[in-house]
């Protein structure tokens, strides 16, 4: 291996966090939310480590379903937008697939099919998103429908969405809870099913949302973030080291910038270091000067744009670095959520776009 550019997998943390999330909620089941590639951390040795724990997945489509099965990951998959088209409907019934059911259409074409098996069906009610989900007043009527139709297995989930459940300050949360206990209120048909509320800030910080079913995301990856302090945001364990090597050094004097379009200006006699890793490796670009990269296991700030493959750091505060020299972006000390937001976005943006080009490197866990 020669570039150090690499993304360290610990799945013992991945196990850790997903622990977390059913101690949190020990009344109910957590399906393990690994969709688009498992937030970056490679959806099949993912799955692997969690099978064991979690009773299902969730991901986005069926290509990522199969992705799983074709693995040999023989656990229920939950396809949490549902079919995108009539001819999904055939492989969902062979492969054991649960099916999320947010529209009409989705209805008509479940009950209109020919199929080998009923399907396990989660029914959505939009509570106040306004992105996926019936209407709450339609919700016994499409009940009734999935109900008397062969194609649905009895068992049907009603699951909802929240829009804002990270933001602890606001009330929005509350209020969906309410607008989602109305709806099955209201409904005859929805008394006694099973419900699923809660995303990984839910898990964390909203126990009135812990109905049967988690579905917990983020916090899987120890990613999960919040706008205040929360105590259990701490429970979390990263999962996702992205590491490097200092490959350059030089010394400049006072005045000299740094870096494309100079951005960067040394106030002071100064050591910048050159570290394999840019853009190119998922760093995000638009990371600010001062930005943390721990050099030699010290803090020490970004100087200068981030380029494809390389970044440059102001190590004149940091004693012994040479060429070599060990480099965390995010992982166990520098939290991948204050370089998202050096970045002006979050983690799930930098994990979910990391590209190959950094080897992912696993830890196997020890369930």
């Amino acid at each position: 291996m020669s570039r150090p550019c690499r993304a360290l997998i610990d799945l013992d943390a991945l196990c850790h966090n997903y622990q977390l999330a059913t101690e949190l909620a020990p009344q109910s089941q957590a399906i393990a939310v690994v969709k688009a590639n498992a937030y970056g951390h490679g959806a099949v040795p993912v799955a692997k480590a969690l099978a064991p724990l979690a009773p299902a997945f969730g991901v986005a489509c069926i290509e990522e379903a199969m992705e799983l099965r074709s693995a040999g990951i023989e656990k229920p998959i939950l396809l949490l937008e549902g079919i995108f088209t009539a001819d999904e409907l055939a492989t969902a019934a062979a492969q054991n697939f649960w099916l999320m059911v947010e529209n009409l259409n989705q209805v008509e074409a479940i009950i209109n099919a020919e199929l080998s098996a009923p399907l396990h069906c989660w029914v959505k009610v939009d509570s106040g998103m306004h992105r996926l989900g019936l209407q709450p007043e339609q919700l016994d009527d499409v009940l009734a429908v999935l109900n008397n139709s062969a194609n649905v297995h009895g068992d049907i989930v009603i699951a909802s969405h929240f829009a804002s459940a990270d933001e602890l300050t606001r009330e929005t949360t509350a209020a969906q809870i309410d607008c989602f206990d109305r709806a099955v209120a209201a409904a005859p048909l929805a008394q006694g099913l099973a419900q699923s509320l809660s995303n990984s800030a839910a898990i964390l910080a909203h126990p009135k949302a812990h109905r049967q079913w988690l579905r917990p995301g983020i916090m899987l990856y120890g990613g999960a973030d919040f706008d205040c302090a929360h105590k259990n945001l701490a429970k979390q364990k990263p999962v996702m080291s992205l590491v490097s090597k200092v490959i350059s050094l030089r010394s400049l004097s006072a005045g000299e910038r740094v870096g494309y379009g100079g951005r960067w200006q040394a106030q002071r006699d100064s050591i910048i270091a050159t570290i394999a890793c840019g853009y190119g490796d998922g760093y995000p670009r638009h990371a600010v000067d001062g930005t943390p990269v721990l050099v030699n296991g010290v803090e020490a700030p970004l100087a200068g744009k981030v380029s494809m493959d390389m970044i440059t750091v102001d190590v004149t505060d940091v004693a012994g670095v040479k060429i070599g020299s060990e480099v965390e972006l995010w992982g166990n000390t520098i939290s991948i959520n204050r370089v998202a937001a050096a970045a002006g976005t979050i983690s799930y943006e930098l994990i979910t776009r990391m590209p190959a080009r950094p080897t992912r490197i696993y830890r196997a866990a020890e369930n």
